[in-house]
């Protein structure tokens, strides 16, 4: 365990803290001088810790402590002396052999594991839940428009058992366990319904919502009917939001977190215009021209004062430009098709085993 000075006022704790969002979020939240206390599967293991450790104010102000959504009690040390959490871990095994025990019974327990935590803390005010928005929008009818009110239609995600079903089921029967638990026993609870997260990152792996933002680019057609009437947030607003929202002392409720709503026939012309180097496809099999717009609203985020900073070029700048950085994307169309650098050739190969688990 790493250890860091604790204050009461300033002391929260952050659970998938090594992931794409608990990352990036322990790092906006030491920059503000909070205390974190980060939950990891394994505090000892460098090569999936290493970019914490690194963080600025990281040696005095940041915690790792071992925590598993799977054990009761877990996150009871990590908790204890906090005034606010960050729930931000999720099991995502979307090629589960047993998704009922291995997805979402460790999801829905794990999340109600933390809740009890933070009521034996005594000393925990907020507790802020990192949602999907698999919860809101998974019908089998499309609606134009989609807000905080809107929940998935769990009959129609059990009966077709789409790709990601058992993420989808899991967060929704877990949010809806926690608005019982938090209200009984006086914690505020909210919970941020992010859509689909693109930007820089710090993790040493490959985040798994950029194979799916991505996609046009790798050439991974199965998930095309993702972006196909996208919706897509900046990590960094949704960490922003998730802080915004845990200061804000009339903050309630759940809070749908996006910036931008598209098609995947902009989106490909976006990425065609400013990244030349690699090969988007002008026509898309099996994909209307003319398919409309499906918008996430934020305006109860926004009503209440949060401004989002980033342009959807913004939001796929920094991703393309940080998995250059760390060998993780094909410089170019070229590259992809015939590298020479074998380093190159085994990152695409990876990502295209990281792709094909969650197909």
């Amino acid at each position: 365990m790493e250890g860091g000075i604790l204050s009461n006022a300033t002391t929260v704790c952050v659970t998938g803290a090594s992931g794409y969002i608990g990352s990036w979020l322990a790092m906006r939240l030491l920059e503000r001088g909070y205390t974190v206390r980060a939950t990891v599967r394994d505090p000892g293991n460098l090569k999936k810790v290493q970019h914490l450790l690194e963080l600025p104010k990281a040696s005095t102000n940041l915690t790792l402590l071992k925590a598993d959504l799977t054990e009761e009690g877990s996150f009871d040390e990590a908790i204890h002396g906090c005034h606010g959490v960050f729930h931000v871990a999720t099991p995502m095994d979307f090629e589960s052999k047993d998704p009922k025990n291995e997805v979402i019974k460790p999801t829905i327990d794990g999340f109600l594991s933390i809740i009890r935590s933070c009521v034996k803390a005594k000393t925990v005010k907020k507790l802020v839940f990192t949602s999907s928005a698999g919860t809101v929008d998974v019908q089998e009818q499309q609606k134009p428009v989609y807000d905080e009110n809107d929940w998935s239609d769990l009959d129609f995600i059990n009966s077709t058992k789409m790709t990601g079903w058992m993420y989808f089921v899991s967060k929704i029967l877990a949010e809806k366990a926690a608005w019982e638990v938090t209200k009984a026993n006086d914690i505020g609870f909210i919970s941020i319904i992010p859509t689909l997260v693109v930007g820089p990152f710090i993790t040493t792996t490959f985040p798994p919502s950029l194979i799916t933002a991505l996609s046009l680019i790798t050439g991974n057609e199965a998930h095309y009917g993702i972006i196909k009437q996208g919706q897509f947030v900046h990590l960094d607003d949704l960490c922003e939001a998730h802080i915004f929202l845990y200061e804000h002392p009339e903050a309630e409720g759940r809070y749908i977190c996006s910036s931008h709503d598209t098609t995947i026939h902009d989106l490909a012309k976006m990425i065609r215009q400013n990244w030349p180097e690699y090969y988007i496809p002008t026509k898309l099999k099996g994909i209307d021209e003319d398919i409309p717009v499906v918008s996430f609203s934020s305006n109860k985020l926004i009503d209440l004062g949060f401004q989002y900073k980033y342009t959807l070029e913004d939001m796929f700048r920094g991703a393309i430009d940080t998995c250059k950085e760390k060998r993780m994307l094909p410089l170019s169309i070229g590259h992809q098709k015939e590298s020479t650098d074998p380093e190159v050739d085994e990152v695409v190969k990876e990502m295209e085993l990281i792709q094909d688990s969650l197909d």
